[in-house]
């Protein structure tokens, strides 16, 4: 055998268990990638301290990640015909471990962000990976273990990962949340050196016929991503002409790089994403499902926080306290979910699950400021049950009824699109939160709370329970057929 390194090597030297080898390689390596996603946001008030920087200059921390981490997701499948597995999966480790030492040491904000921007590059192309590997590596009947294994991994990095940061910033500043991810760049790119393969998907040499990088359609999806994200952040600051101006290009951007796969595609080009994809209705529903899914995440995400602390006038640390519950039900839920994602119909899974996800966001509007703390805990823990069952069911089952070959750039389009409603999640739910506050006339910046405020985040709820069930609508076309496996 030519390669020692080759998909076929690797199965023959370490036989059945390879499969599962590699799936623990680059889950240690998504784990690191989400970790540094979310562990900064704990450090971002010690680093206002330190470079005296406004809050909305210091939310560029998350924001140059969230912008870097989804345009890059659509690089995953031509980095890995290109350089294959290992060499995709070892640089982007290498990256991620150099940005965060270099990131740490840095002096400047400006060389901080854009350590951030290096490490957004390199998560983004190696979270879609792990999709691409359970799909193509292990047999259907198997595919539901391996996503419920993984799973289960990648829910502990953001569930621990901000309580360790919060005490490592205590202990050394907001410095070493930069460091935290340089064991597991470490531990991972070890690994890889033993069970990730050289060859591309499907076992085959890379960089076969060098196929060269849709650059034009690269540039237009970071257009359209940093106007469209801009865009929202300046109508949040009232700041109307820039906000429309900076949207009217997103839309152009949008409707140019449609445009420009087609043409690519026509002359049998590489594409940065393969239109033919969404001729699957099966997953032309689940990107649908995964994008207004991403707006009610992140969006949640944001604003929980925030009315438990300025709605109900909670402490940091009792909202710490009432998320953690929540976290381990999340993890025991993907547990046993993920056993049955593929042996069970996908549109009842994620139905069910965005089902229990909407009830949770309309429940809200029966607290009150005397409500018992048991009461935010149990709604907290029902939407947490009810991500347990979209998480690891909605990216197989979509996926399951493309052919092989479109499964790496499959994998890609519905991250990029999921984090791309993320990313405007969190901007919207800022700007309805500031209408409705000005409507009932309140303000965050009032020292106490009130019943109008409450009135005002119960709506942004609202909003989040119809945005998911505009989701369980797509879901329900989710119906996935077996194609043969080649």
């Amino acid at each position: 055998m030519n390669d020692p390194g080759s998909l076929a090597a690797l199965k023959q030297r370490h036989g059945p268990r390879h499969r599962w080898l590699l799936l623990a390689t680059v889950m240690l390596g998504s784990m690191a990638a989400i970790m540094s996603s979310t562990i900064m946001n704990v450090g971002i008030p010690d680093m206002s301290r330190q470079f005296a920087l406004g809050q909305e200059r210091a939310q560029w921390v998350s924001s140059v990640f969230m912008v870097a981490m989804t345009v890059s997701m659509l690089t995953t499948p031509w980095l890995l015909a290109r350089f294959g597995y290992r060499r995709t999966y070892m640089g982007c480790m290498a990256l991620l471990m150099g940005a965060g030492i270099v990131g740490g040491l840095s002096s400047d904000f400006d060389f901080v962000l854009l350590m951030r921007v290096a490490e957004g590059l390199a998560a983004g192309v190696v979270q879609p990976i792990p999709a691409i590997i359970i799909l193509r590596a292990f047999e259907t009947e198997e595919q539901g273990r391996a996503n419920s294994w993984f799973g289960m991994g990648v829910v502990l990095a953001p569930a621990i990962g901000p309580s360790i940061g919060g005490l490592l910033v205590d202990a050394m500043g907001w410095r070493s949340l930069f460091f935290m991810v340089v064991p597991f760049c470490l531990v991972s790119m070890w690994l890889s050196q033993r069970y990730v393969p050289t060859t591309a998907p499907g076992g085959v040499s890379a960089n076969q016929g060098h196929p060269s990088l849709d650059t034009g359609g690269l540039a237009l999806a970071t257009v359209g991503t940093l106007c469209l994200l801009n865009g929202l952040v300046s109508l949040h600051r009232g700041d109307s002409a820039l906000a429309a101006g900076l949207l009217v290009v997103a839309t152009f951007s949008a409707l140019g790089f449609v445009a420009w796969q087609r043409w690519l595609m026509r002359r049998q080009r590489f594409p940065l994403m393969n239109l033919a994809l969404f001729s699957h209705r099966a997953y032309a529903m689940g990107t649908l499902v995964a994008f207004i899914y991403g707006i009610a995440l992140f969006g949640s995400t944001y604003l929980i926080p925030l009315y438990l602390q300025l709605g109900l006038g909670l402490s940091a640390s009792h909202v710490g306290t009432l998320l953690i519950p929540a976290g381990l039900i999340l993890a025991a839920t993907i547990a046993v979910v993920g056993r049955y994602s593929s042996t069970h119909p996908t549109h009842l899974l994620v139905s069910f699950g965005l089902a229990l996800l909407a009830s949770s966001f309309a429940l809200m509007v029966l607290v009150q400021l005397d409500t018992a703390l048991w009461v935010l805990v149990g709604l907290a823990v029902l939407g947490r049950v009810g991500l347990g069952f979209v998480l690891p069911s909605l990216n197989i089952g979509a996926m399951r009824s493309l052919q092989p070959s479109l499964i790496p750039q499959g994998a890609s389009t519905i991250n990029f699109l999921r984090m791309l409603g993320g990313a405007a999640g969190v901007s919207l739910c800022g700007i309805l939160l500031e209408w409705r506050l000005s409507v009932h006339g309140d303000s965050l910046t009032q020292p106490q709370t009130s019943m109008a405020r409450l009135r005002a985040f119960d709506e942004v709820f609202l909003l989040l329970a119809v945005c998911c069930a505009l989701a369980m609508l797509a879901a329900w076309k989710i119906r996935t057929t077996h194609p043969a496996r080649s």
